[in-house]
């Protein structure tokens, strides 16, 4: 004769608590995203310009303190051609795309663009903030 013990195995599992532990981790996902931007943080100018279909291509970044930065990563003026050249091959048809804080003088970022230039890509595009009225100057 066989013994019947008291202990029963689970013939289902109970996913409640992982669902719940789901459900936490992707509002918390979906709450931090638009924080988590990628780049470089400076002030654009304003201008009023028309809604375009952007293209991807490199961007280029100064900041205030005139640091050049390759998509999020900082390089010299003198290494921007090398940079570059990895686009070669598309460069009369892919866009480049700099990006200037307002504060930094009017000449370095001719300096900047007549590197890109240099390098033969004339689709260069300029980047600012949508105009939304007059802006206040800190």
């Amino acid at each position: 004769m066989r013994r019947r013990s008291g202990y029963r195995g689970f013939s289902e599992i109970n996913i409640t608590s992982l669902v719940d532990i789901s459900l936490c981790l992707l509002i918390i996902f979906m709450l931090t995203a638009p924080y988590i931007q990628g780049g470089v943080e400076v002030n654009l100018p304003q201008a009023e310009t028309r809604e375009v279909i952007v293209e991807e291509g490199p961007v280029i970044t100064v900041t205030k303190e005139r640091a050049l930065h390759f998509g999020e990563d900082p390089i010299a003026l003198s290494d921007l051609g090398t940079r570059l050249a990895a686009f070669a091959d598309r460069r009369e048809t892919l866009p480049v795309y700099l990006r200037a804080d307002e504060d930094v003088p009017y000449g370095f970022v001719l300096q900047v663009m007549a590197a890109i230039e240099k390098e033969g890509f004339g689709n260069l595009s300029l980047v600012a903030d949508q105009d939304s009225g007059p802006r206040k100057r800190p």
